[in-house]
């Protein structure tokens, strides 16, 4: 790379993240931005303005230019989702913990094995569900999700949940599943019912999340049944 354009592309570098770049007086090697180029940061802009109508390659653009909310200044990377886009499960978890943080996908770790061993018991894989959460950035401290952070990535999560069109959403743990069902209500009455999204068609079964599994190992039987009804709410939709 010549010199000019070594730093004709550290100017564009600079211009995307809005610092200001100053050239000494006579440099005319440099060559000037074309009027009409197209800003880095005007690109990914557009993209988390348009997600009500994005496909996935818009949504995964959007995702990690999003600064709706503060967690994008504590976050290590975005948490955006996994598993098959045309799945009949969509696992829906509450917040990306440390470890998601790191590695940008959500569920891994002892939680992650442990809801992948409940997915196998049901005859499923990893990689035949789609498993993401509520929020797409790590809360500091793993802390609950904020209603105010809920609400900025709500738009992120219901385009995904179109675009995917499951045949039925489990929500794991009672943070997630009152974001999802706009409600109040403690986990144990949200558990054993079939409940809808707003669009009053998808079906949301609730069971425990995985991490509290861990800490409470007899209630792995109540998941267990959660998940079985889940099943047996698809089984009656595709009858």
């Amino acid at each position: 790379m010549t010199d000019m354009a070594a730093e004709n592309r550290r100017r564009a570098y600079l211009r995307a993240l809005d610092i200001d770049v100053y050239v000494l007086r006579g440099n005319s090697e440099i060559e000037p931005p074309p009027a009409d180029a197209p800003d880095a940061t005007d690109s990914a802009a557009a993209a988390v303005a348009d997600v009500e109508s994005a496909d996935w390659a818009t949504l995964e653009q959007a995702v990690p230019a999003c600064t709706q909310c503060v967690l994008y200044k504590t976050r290590t990377q975005t948490v955006f989702g996994v598993g098959r886009r045309t799945a009949d499960w969509m696992i829906i978890g509450d917040a990306p913990g440390a470890e998601e943080d790191q590695r940008g996908e959500p569920f891994v770790g002892r939680a992650g094995k442990l809801l992948d061993e409940m997915l196998r018991a049901l005859g499923l894989q990893r990689n035949s569900v789609f498993i993401t959460n509520i929020l797409k950035c790590r809360p500091p401290e793993d802390r609950d999700s904020a209603a105010d952070e809920a609400e900025s990535c709500r738009r992120y999560l219901e385009r995904q949940i179109e675009l995917i069109s499951p045949k039925i959403v489990v929500a794991v743990g009672p943070i997630a599943a009152q974001n999802l069902l706009q409600t109040d209500a403690p986990l144990g009455r949200l558990r054993q019912q079939k409940h809808y999204l707003s669009d009053g068609q998808r079906p949301v079964v609730v069971t425990y999340h995985p991490d509290y599994l861990l800490r409470s190992p007899t209630l792995k039987r109540k998941a267990w049944e959660d998940l079985c009804f889940a099943q047996r709410v698809i089984n009656e939709t595709s009858q």
